[in-house]
C-alpha cells in the first residue's frame, strides 16, 4: 500500500477516502465521471508535451530534459489509458457472453 501512495504522490493524484455505500457519488455516474476526468488529464498531458516540443523546435527558452520528460509522461499516460480501455472491453465481452 505504501508503494501505491508513493506513486500517487509522484503523479499528483489526490488521495480521497473510499466513499461510503449509499453516498450520492457512488455509482455509474461517478465511475463515468472518473473515466472522463482521466481522459481529459491524458489529453492535457499530450497538449502540454506538444507545446513543449514546439517551443523547443522554434528556439524557445525550454530545457530539453524537461521536454523529454513531458513527452515520456504523456506517452506513458496514453499507454496506460489504452490498457484500461482494453481491460474494460475485455470485461464487457465477458459479461456479454454470459448466458441468462
Amino acid at each position: 500500500m505504501a508503494s501505491i501512495n508513493a506513486i500517487q504522490q509522484q503523479l499528483n493524484i489526490p488521495q480521497t477516502p473510499n466513499p461510503l455505500p449509499g453516498k450520492p457519488d457512488n455509482g455509474p455516474e461517478s465511475f463515468g465521471k472518473f473515466l472522463l476526468e482521466g481522459i481529459q488529464e491524458v489529453n492535457q498531458m499530450q497538449q502540454d508535451a506538444d507545446r513543449a516540443v514546439e517551443s523547443l523546435f522554434t528556439g524557445g527558452d525550454v530545457n530539453p530534459a524537461e521536454v523529454l520528460t513531458a513527452v515520456q509522461k504523456a506517452d506513458m499516460s496514453f499507454k496506460m489509458m489504452l490498457q484500461v480501455r482494453n481491460k474494460m472491453m475485455q470485461a464487457y465481452a465477458e459479461v456479454k457472453d454470459i448466458r441468462v
